[in-house]
């Protein structure tokens, strides 16, 4: 399940952290984007990214999942560009839920590459990813200062000045259920900052339809209803069914192979068959981590992953197996 990316030439990868410029709107202007020292701000670079396409082309989802989770970006960017806000109360939200391991990161940063690379615009996109946990504080209020002001004035300062996806990873450690929490642990500044945090999303929803926010959670449950009812679309990343873990096991072992050609042994298709068959219950991560397993499997091998077998392989799936 691999796409290929737009032809032309691809700029460079470039990563902002120390504060590299971006051009603005008309050219005429060049503004500083956030580094990985402002707070609640994990990472910031400009998209096309060609290490966010490869991660984009290597994640194995269930046919058609990716190419509509692109469509329905690609869709909200038309819409929300062009229809009013209260007759179309689209926030530019897309929820990706499931559990661990299954590539939800993996999906969002990708589909931030994919969309910059379809949609048009007189600049490039800005990336930014959002570590909520750097915006918790134990002291009354400063949560509540802190999300005010990534929404406030740092998200919505940068998306004036142009097109940009924002990644929310674990977004349920900043949009917790209120009616979940108990009175201790200082519930009162989480309360507000909930509120604060959906506050800013909806003015950013109001005041940028060139704003794509791609939100992941290993926890649904522990999710506010409300940014539920602001997310447009809602996906679960189902754990990978027995064609996926082939493809994702083919994918791994290639790249091992191209390194350590006596790997390549691995990539027999009766054996990939059978990895896929005792792979049952793995997730995506796992599943990559268990080739790298199997090359220390022998003793007698000695660590070198040109002495990995195919019976080092299966023993490893099914021992992962069983401890899930």
């Amino acid at each position: 399940m691999r796409e290929s990316t737009r032809e032309g030439r691809q700029p460079a990868p470039k990563t902002v952290f120390g504060g590299t410029m971006r051009q603005g709107l008309h050219g005429s202007a060049l503004r500083r984007l956030p580094d990985g020292s402002a707070p609640g701000v994990a990472d910031a670079r400009l998209l096309p990214n060609d290490d966010f396409a490869a991660a984009w082309s290597a994640i194995v989802l269930p046919d058609g999942m990716k190419q509509r989770l692109l469509r329905t970006a690609v869709a909200e960017a038309h819409l929300r560009a062009a229809v009013p806000f209260d007759a179309l109360p689209l926030h530019g939200v897309i929820l990706l839920t499931g559990k661990p391991g299954v590539g939800k990161t993996t999906v969002a940063r990708g589909l931030a590459d994919r969309v910059a690379r379809t949609v048009p615009n007189a600049t490039e996109w800005l990336f930014v990813e959002v570590d909520p946990h750097s915006l918790a504080s134990s002291s009354l209020g400063r949560s509540q200062r802190a999300v005010e002001q990534l929404f406030g004035t740092l998200l919505d300062e940068h998306a004036a000045a142009g097109p940009m996806v924002v990644l929310l990873d674990e977004v349920e450690t900043l949009f917790t259920d209120r009616a979940a929490l108990s009175m201790d642990a200082n519930p009162v500044d989480v309360h507000r900052a909930v509120d604060a945090a959906l506050v800013g999303l909806d003015r950013l929803a109001r005041r940028h339809p060139q704003m794509l926010i791609v939100a992941t959670t290993n926890f649904s449950d522990a999710l506010d209803p409300a940014l539920a009812s602001r997310a447009d679309w809602i996906v679960e990343v189902p754990p990978p069914d027995p064609a996926a873990r082939r493809l994702i096991l083919e994918h791994t072992i290639a790249a091992v192979a191209a390194a350590f050609p006596g790997a390549g042994s691995l990539l027999e298709p009766a054996l990939l068959d059978a990895a896929a068959e005792a792979a049952d219950g793995l997730d995506g991560r796992r599943l990559r981590k268990a080739v790298a397993t199997a090359c220390a499997y022998r003793q007698e091998a000695q660590g070198d992953p040109d002495r990995v077998t195919g019976g080092d392989l299966l023993a490893v799936l099914r021992e992962k197996g069983g401890q899930r």
